[in-house]
């Protein structure tokens, strides 16, 4: 089973990686992928390149068993929507179950996302959430819970998509955006990215 884990990385920071390895583990999934991708729908351009952040992936990722980058959203033109890119995977993986994961935050709005109904029919759906922090779907998102939740993880290795599952994770308060003013600002941002990532960064005088 494969966790689908997508998002500018603009920089990768601990809050991405800490989360990936919570579920890798629990949901005893064989591999992380995380897929940056080159033109996100939903928010500016990315600040550093599609390069850029390809190498600090690499960088933050290394020698960790299960996390994988796949780069097929930077190599495709265009908007870089989710469904393409589950649509691809699942034209290339056969039956493998495959899990969105999403943040609580996005899975509330996930009725925003281009052809979002088709989503669920393409992977399962692993919602990242704090339990301190309970979230509110909007109506369309409700009802596309209606008969899909599961609360035990193992019920997503019976099929390859369909399901929907909230799984409580250390959300870390890291966001990309804090790391860039942090930088900007002249600040080290050490124990917010891999030292790693903060080195590439220096080295490429990102985010100043």
């Amino acid at each position: 089973m494969i966790g689908i884990l997508g998002g500018t990385f603009d920089p990768v920071h601990h809050g991405h990686l800490r989360i990936a390895l919570e579920l890798l583990q629990d949901l005893s999934l064989d591999e992380v992928r995380f897929i940056p991708c080159r033109n996100p729908p939903h928010r500016g351009e990315a600040v550093a390149s599609p390069r850029q952040r390809l190498a600090m992936l690499e960088r933050a990722i290394a020698g960790q068993r299960g996390f994988v980058i796949d780069d097929r959203e930077l190599a495709r033109p265009g908007l870089s929507y989710m469904v393409d890119t589950l649509e691809s995977l699942r034209n290339s993986g056969g039956g493998t179950p495959l899990c969105m994961i999403v943040g609580r935050d996005a899975f509330d709005r996930l009725d925003t996302w281009h052809r979002w109904r088709h989503l669920i029919e393409l992977a399962h759906i692993v919602v990242a959430e704090r339990p301190d922090v309970p979230g509110q779907p909007s109506p369309a998102v409700a009802e596309l819970l209606e008969g899909r939740r599961v609360d035990d993880p193992m019920a997503l290795h019976g099929r390859d998509a369909g399901s929907v599952l909230t799984w409580p994770v250390t959300r870390l308060s890291i966001s990309a955006t804090l790391v860039r003013e942090v930088i900007a600002a002249g600040r080290s941002p050490r124990y917010l990215v891999p030292d790693t990532v903060w080195s590439y960064i220096q080295k490429e005088s990102l985010y100043r």
